[in-house]
């Protein structure tokens, strides 16, 4: 008798053992014992596994290599703007490498002489400083004394000085931060030389450069690049001009605030002011001011919040006034663009991009523009900011004795017409 299960029916039986299974129907299902993996699952299995895994390294890869793009970026701009010079000196016959060489040299020699008389004004400024200070000190202690009634002392002061937990402990941060500060210098002068390197590549070689990007492309394409890379040294050189004349501005202010405290070195701490509020991102302005309020703090104290003072307005006034309208005419875009393209470059690539974020945007808008297609402007009052007024002749005095006579001339025109409907009545 055939086993049965639990629902009284026959259970299906195995086949006897050396024998062939019977062919399952569709019904039965297609997963099973004997069913064959789909040829394409394995390779898709494998790409899917091989893009992740060239994702993951390309990512990684990126994040290594981001300083390295950015010196290479700093490199190409500061490439451009040096691109007229170059091209300049090489049309009248000298070797394009030559060229380039000197105009570097002009400025490592500009930049080499003014960074070290700032150093020497500074440090001069600094002993002086260090020299009076005891003199400093006892007009302060002798100022407390008169003041609150005290009975302070220099030689208290010092010694407490001396002997407090807060001095040790930045004694002992300075000295281990010594070689942090010696890393970071190092870190600074290898990555200058970097971007110097690659610029002089880039502005020696550049006509190579262009034939080695246009190879590889069409001829319509060609000329586009071309056309690019034209516009790209147009707006930097306006970009960088707008900054000279900015800088030129800015230092001859602060010499004039400077000469007229008697603050010492003054021709030479604008120079400091305009160049560094203006050529570095960020941080310039605030590197620019610190200087000018070191040396008027050793001739008056109050000179140097005088200099303070006039540096928070005067780059008030730079930002908000100076500097688009400047950058507008020089740059050719939009004062709020300008802002705008500072404000993106700085949330993406920090200081490097808020020096290259107006440059690199006057370009792609030059670019896009010989490419947009432009129409004829309606002639609407809305198109051009304001509504037209239809004036009535004879003015404003006449206008209004029109609205006092036309309700009377209604009146008298209604009763005339309403005389003949009377007399027909009488009659």
């Amino acid at each position: 008798m055939a086993p049965t299960d639990e629902t009284g029916q026959t259970a299906p039986q195995a086949p006897p053992f050396g024998t062939t299974p019977p062919p399952r129907s569709p019904a039965e299902g297609a997963v099973g014992p004997g069913t064959r993996m789909p040829r394409w699952l394995p390779r898709a299995m494998v790409l899917a596994l091989g893009l992740v895994a060239a994702f993951q390294f390309g990512s990684w890869a990126f994040h290594q290599l981001t300083g390295l793009l950015i010196n290479i970026l700093i490199a190409f701009f500061l490439a451009l703007a040096i691109e007229p010079a170059v091209s300049r000196m090489a049309a009248r016959g000298m070797r394009r490498g030559l060229a380039t060489f000197l105009v570097f040299l002009g400025l490592t020699i500009a930049v080499a002489g003014f960074v070290t008389l700032l150093g020497s004004i500074l440090a001069g400024q600094i002993i002086k400083m260090v020299e009076g200070f005891p003199d400093y000190l006892d007009s302060v202690i002798n100022w407390i004394n008169t003041t609150f009634h005290t009975e302070l002392r220099r030689v208290d002061v010092q010694e407490g000085l001396l002997h407090s937990d807060w001095l040790r402990r930045y004694a002992q941060n300075s000295a281990a931060g010594v070689l942090d500060v010696s890393a970071q210098v190092l870190g600074g002068l290898f990555q200058l030389l970097t971007i110097g390197l690659f610029s002089f590549y880039f502005a020696a070689d550049g006509p190579r450069l262009r034939r080695t990007v246009c190879s590889v492309l069409p001829p319509a394409r060609q000329t586009e690049v071309l056309r690019a890379w034209e516009i790209a040294v147009d707006k930097t050189g306006g970009y960088l001009y707008s900054r000279g004349l900015m800088a030129l501005v800015s230092g001859v202010a602060h010499y004039i605030l400077l000469q007229a405290l008697g603050v010492p070195y003054a021709p030479v701490l604008g120079v400091w002011v305009g160049l560094v509020s203006q050529f570095i991102p960020t941080i310039g302005t605030y590197l620019a001011g610190a200087l000018p309020m070191l040396i008027a703090f050793t001739v008056d104290p109050w000179y140097a919040l005088w200099v303070l003072v006039f540096v928070v307005i005067y780059q008030q006034f730079e930002n908000y006034m100076l500097q688009p309208k400047l950058t507008a005419k020089t740059v050719d875009i939009h004062p709020a663009v300008a802002f705008g393209s500072v404000i993106a470059g700085t949330a993406l690539l920090g200081a490097v991009g808020a020096l290259i974020a107006i440059p690199a945007v006057a370009t792609l808008q030059a670019f896009l523009g010989a490419y947009v297609k432009r129409y004829a402007v309606t002639d609407d009052p809305r198109v051009h900011g304001h509504r037209r007024r239809a004036t009535a002749p004879g003015g404003l005095l006449a206008r209004a004795g029109r609205l006092w006579t036309a309700p009377r001339q209604r009146t008298a025109t209604d009763e005339a017409g309403r005389e003949p409907a009377v007399a027909e009545d009488g009659d």
